[in-house]
């Protein structure tokens, strides 16, 4: 059984407390190995690194991750959705980021080194990746496309994923997502004023 160690607990509950988030109360690393036939589960499994999932049920009508983070009883800024995007014909890459954010796709575009960014049409989306929508996962995808993270998911003891199917997350440690997904992180999301807030 897996084990953090307690400097980078530490470390973990200092960054919480900086930024005001509270920890989820639930240790993956309490669970084990879980043994789900999803992509996901198997990269993970294959590659030694703990993690749980979490079901839930799906509304087809409404699959964003703000209402999938309710269900599985996590903040939303720590369930990362899985967006496939185009820097032109025949360029991917996918953008992870909060569920409660926006992707800023000119820092994407920065961060990956293309022109230009924008969504992958989502008719496009099962044929390249094997995923439908609200069920997109970096692991297993039919090509290895580029992943960039968020750098925010280094703030978290641990972060949500889909799993590769509809009502079905991953949770990990954030720094055992980024070695399994190849990832790099980077700043990618929109900055959003508080309300009252007056941007100088």
């Amino acid at each position: 059984m897996a084990c953090i160690p307690s400097a980078a607990k530490a470390e973990n509950q200092n960054r919480q407390s900086m930024y005001g988030l509270k920890p989820v109360p639930f240790n993956i690393f309490e669970v084990g190995f879980i043994k789900m036939k999803t992509n996901g589960a198997r990269i993970l499994e294959s590659l030694g690194i703990p993690f749980a999932l979490r079901e839930y049920e799906v509304d087809p009508e409404d699959l964003s991750a703000l209402t999938v983070a309710k269900k599985v009883g996590m903040p939303p800024e720590q369930v990362f959705k899985t967006l496939l995007t185009t820097g032109g014909t025949g360029v991917y890459v996918f953008a992870v980021i909060p569920g409660d954010t926006e992707l800023d796709f000119k820092k994407l575009a920065r961060a990956a080194g293309l022109r230009k960014a924008e969504m992958a049409p989502l008719k496009e989306v099962q044929p390249l990746t094997g995923y439908i929508r609200g069920g997109v996962t970096v692991f297993g995808a039919k090509k290895a496309y580029p992943v960039f993270v968020d750098e925010t998911i280094i703030l978290f003891d641990m972060i949500s994923v889909s799993a590769g199917a509809r009502g079905t997350q991953l949770v990990l440690a954030p720094d055992d997502y980024l070695r399994a997904a190849k990832a790099r992180i980077a700043d990618l999301t929109k900055e959003v004023n508080k309300p009252g807030e007056v941007k100088a």
